[in-house]
């Protein structure tokens, strides 16, 4: 007995039709454009939805692989990072439609070719002392899990990795420290103090005040950087 088709209802199609219509739309308009034209908020959501879908509101880590291929950025290149923090993303690995609009608006970025053209702009604001420290602070939180108010030692070491290791001589050190040490969390205020304690200890820590007022955990390090420096002389 023959199997008869159901119609699809116009409903139906008008839907499909719109997906089309939205996927072609982002797929001329999203991947390149006149990078002297005007931003426009239509061709930026088009854009954004080339990886999300026409109806979804939140691009998460599948479509965030295809958007770091398309702007031939590596996922764990610490420029993601700065864009992220351009665009207020709340979680790592996930930005939201509202969050994507907000950022690239300020980024003046509709399609993938003006967003390779702010790269440079984006790398350059980590040389900012002041803006790098935002962008570290900010790091916390993002990379946290959001129901601890602290950040895992495994994301910590691999975090402090992206955003000190190749600004801070004594990193290699530190990361060793942590590897041995007791801690399984780190807290905002010892993140925080990391970062000042790099910025203003020598390499040889001849300016380490032991009476000052480091975190525990930057007085065991120094401790355990003299033994250890000690044993290996």
């Amino acid at each position: 007995m023959p199997i008869r088709r159901k119609r699809s209802s116009p409903t139906m199609e008008d839907s499909r039709t719109k997906k089309a219509r939205v996927a072609s739309w982002a797929r001329k308009d999203g991947r390149s454009c006149d990078t002297d034209s005007a931003f426009s908020s239509k061709r930026c959501v088009a854009w954004f939805h080339e990886y999300t879908g026409a109806d979804e509101d939140v691009l998460g880590p599948e479509g965030m692989e295809k958007f770091c291929e398309d702007i031939g950025v590596e996922p764990e290149n610490i420029v993601m990072l700065s864009l992220a923090w351009k665009l207020g993303a709340k979680n790592m690995g996930f930005f939201t439609k509202a969050e994507w609009l907000k950022g690239m608006t300020e980024l003046q970025c509709d399609c993938q070719s003006k967003l390779q053209m702010q790269l440079d702009y984006l790398r350059s604001v980590l040389d900012d002392q002041t803006q790098f420290k935002g962008i570290y602070r900010y790091a916390f939180d993002f990379a946290r899990d959001k129901d601890q108010r602290s950040m895992d030692i495994d994301t910590a070491k691999a975090m402090l990795a992206l955003v000190l290791g190749k600004h801070w001589s004594l990193f290699g050190s530190f990361h060793q420290f942590l590897e041995q040490s007791k801690y399984k969390v780190i807290n905002k205020d010892q993140w925080c103090n990391i970062l000042e304690f790099s910025r203003t200890i020598l390499p040889d820590l001849s300016n380490y005040d032991e009476d000052g007022a480091w975190p525990v955990l930057l007085d065991e390090f120094v401790e355990w950087y003299k033994e250890h420096r000690s044993m290996n002389s």
